[in-house]
């Protein structure tokens, strides 16, 4: 059977088309079929449904990725990001790296690691309206600059807080080096299992971060009779709420795959990222624990 692999691109980046065109030359030679998505918002290459590839392809920065993971997610096809954007944390390889991915893509020479997401649930009198996911973050903020959201917030059943605010992010582990990093939320090693709420200039007494159990049922509820505010699930798919909109968030049963071309930790992933100073480090002697 041909194997096969889907690309997915960043279709504004000039460098794209000759990019394209090199991965599929070289995995053409190794009988390896390239089947490109569409950017019209159709997930479903022409040349072969979605489920027969056996890695999803993308480049592109952290939004391309995202894009890439509506692709991957449900028949839980491995994602491997090449990134050809600013930070590119998701991404697993740099542009320069091409003849080593294609290398290990030929051979299969990757590990895959599963990233928690999110279902993301909104209400309107009673009645569900919108049902999305997320692998970063559901956000709920404000849709009119002049005013502030007030949102009450809502963990397994009891409620906790009301802010006035510009948003609340609840994200995973993996969306804690996005949004919820901007908005002052910690980083969370993507191996441990949990929801954070991090809230956004909130008029508040008690408005930190908050790292939750993964089994926790989060919800926020826009108050009656206070402005009305919008849900953004990964920055790319998003909802009107008006007064009295309720979210619920959860933890769901169907991750995504992320391909991983090395075995480096997380902590070396956040040095590169985000050029971290480690000047002058020596380590323990002998390079023991």
């Amino acid at each position: 059977m041909t194997r096969k692999v889907l690309l997915v691109t960043h279709s504004g980046r000039p460098e794209v088309p000759s990019l394209a065109d090199d991965l599929t030359r070289r995995l053409a030679r190794h009988g390896i079929e390239v089947a490109a998505v569409p950017d019209d918002g159709d997930l479903q290459p022409v040349e072969f449904p979605a489920a027969q590839a056996e890695l999803v392809v993308v480049f592109g920065g952290d939004g391309t990725i995202l894009r890439g993971a509506e692709v991957a997610r449900d028949p839980g096809i491995p994602l491997l990001g090449v990134n050809l954007g600013r930070v590119g944390f998701l991404a697993e390889a740099e542009r320069e790296e091409m003849s080593e991915v294609v290398e290990q893509i030929v051979h299969r020479d990757y590990t895959v690691e599963e990233r928690m997401t999110l279902e993301v649930d909104v209400y309107r009198d009673g009645d569900m309206v919108f049902h999305t996911w997320a692998l970063n973050e559901a956000s709920v903020e404000k849709s009119a600059r002049e005013r502030m959201l007030e949102l009450t917030v809502e963990i397994d059943g009891r409620p906790l807080s009301t802010w006035g605010c510009d948003g609340v992010v609840m994200a995973t582990p993996t969306g804690s080096t996005a949004y919820a990093f901007s908005g002052g939320g910690p980083v969370v090693w993507p191996e441990v299992e949990a929801l954070l709420v991090v809230p956004i200039s909130a008029h508040a007494l008690f408005a930190r971060p908050l790292v939750l159990g993964p089994d926790t049922h989060l919800a926020v509820e826009v108050v009656p009779h206070a402005p009305a505010g919008v849900m953004w699930s990964d920055g790319r798919r998003s909802v009107h709420l008006p007064p009295g909109a309720r979210i619920e968030v959860r933890r769901s049963a169907t991750p995504v795959r992320l391909a991983r071309l090395t075995r480096s930790p997380f902590t070396d992933r956040l040095v590169a990222k985000f050029q971290l100073p480690v000047e002058g480090w020596r380590g323990r002697p002998g390079g023991g624990r």
